[in-house]
């Protein structure tokens, strides 16, 4: 396709997303007129770096990082698609069986938002904060979050090596992973003593709201009446789980509320009883992020639970595919959860109650000693025990 023809394709599709974005407009005379004249100006944008820009320019590379543009200015999770990956989200195509363990955002590079309990990643001691600046030598500064991921996986023993920064950027690291089959634990357990249970909730899948409850169950039959509910660097997994498992904890109430664009908001309720009432801790990270946010907001906003740790990401949205004329697609977050007082979690995040930062690691060295954030939530529910 020319740069003529992909400009005429481009010119067509651009109006049907920025109303889309806008919301309602489309009727509207000024509405479009205003859209007219965004794109009267981006025509000229593009005719005079084609005539004066000092080397001459492929209209095709200006045309995709225009596009790249206007999803990296939406949010970290937005962004265009080139027409393989549209295709294949587009077509259900299943991702290789090999994984990392990484879970990206995007802060300018590729960003590390979480890393999977004892996957490749967390055993070569890459953590959440941690930039991406590429990926088997390509730069992460053209990728959305969908194709970093994409380029992640591949078949199981095969290897991928990423440019890690962490602290300086003048220093980069190289790390190279094997890519593995990862069967993820999502719910461990364990008694810490004086009467407290500890789980820890890696990934809101099938099953993790009945894997929660067998283990509160199992702690209790064992002593436990207070308990410890882990959720640092947990961010992947499907919405509705974690409303689900939020149920258990929470009865008569608004849990979360979700916010899309010509819709009205949904709300989701807890039922009737909550099948567990003891007192509750969430330890939470800047890695705590989506469905576990949700969870998180579901029991903070109802009293139901306080937080240890750090304030969560901020990232809780769902994205879709917007295809485009062309074969490229735009990945657009269109719909937000909002907490049960009706603020949003995206962009905001939710505080700890009690702050305390993870310990600093520099690349390369062992963790840290101890547990700061775990001994506070201790800490926490005995004095609470003894009041």
């Amino acid at each position: 396709m020319t740069s003529r023809s992909r400009l005429i394709v481009l010119l067509l599709s651009v109006p049907f997303v920025a109303f889309a974005l806008v919301g309602g407009l489309l009727g509207s005379a000024s509405a479009r007129e205003g859209t007219f004249q965004h794109l009267r100006v981006f025509d000229d944008v593009m005719q005079r770096v084609k005539g004066d820009y000092v080397e001459e320019t492929d209209g095709d590379r200006l045309l995709e990082g225009a596009l790249r543009g206007l999803g990296d200015g939406l949010d970290a999770d937005s962004g265009w698609l080139p027409a393989a990956d549209a295709a294949a989200i587009a077509g259900n195509v299943p991702l290789p069986a090999g994984e990392t363990g990484i879970e990206l955002t995007r802060q300018y590079y590729l960003r590390i938002v979480a890393v999977r309990d004892g996957s490749p990643a967390a055993q070569a001691g890459l953590r959440t904060g941690d930039y991406v600046r590429a990926i088997d030598g390509k730069p992460t500064r053209d990728l959305s979050v969908p194709e970093g991921m994409r380029a992640l996986r591949g078949a199981p023993g095969t290897s991928v090596t990423l440019t890690v920064i962490r602290g300086s950027a003048v220093e980069p690291h190289q790390v190279t992973l094997t890519r593995e089959a990862i069967s993820p634990t999502r719910v461990t357990s364990r008694a810490l003593g004086d009467g407290i249970g500890y789980v820890r909730i890696a990934t809101f899948g099938p099953g993790t709201a009945e894997a929660v409850r067998t283990a509160i169950a199992d702690l209790q039959q064992g002593g436990a009446g207070q308990f410890v509910l882990d959720l640092r660097g947990t961010a992947q997994g499907e919405f509705e789980v974690a409303i689900d498992t939020a149920r258990l904890f929470v009865a008569n109430a608004t849990l979360v509320k979700r916010e899309s664009r010509g819709r009205d908001t949904e709300t989701f309720a807890a039922g009737p009883r909550a099948g567990v009432t003891a007192p509750i801790v969430l330890l939470t990270t800047a890695g705590t992020s989506g469905p576990a946010e949700v969870f998180v907001a579901a029991l903070h906003a109802n009293k139901r639970a306080q937080t240890v740790g750090e304030r969560t990401l901020g990232r809780a949205g769902e994205q879709k595919l917007v295809p485009l004329p062309d074969g490229t697609a735009l990945w657009l977050t269109h719909a937000h959860y909002l907490d049960a007082t009706g603020k949003a979690i995206a962009g905001n995040g939710i505080a700890a109650d009690t702050p305390i930062e993870e310990p600093d690691v520099e690349f390369g060295a062992a963790p840290a000693e101890g547990d700061p954030i775990l001994d506070a939530a201790i800490e926490k529910l005995k004095m609470k025990a003894a009041a």
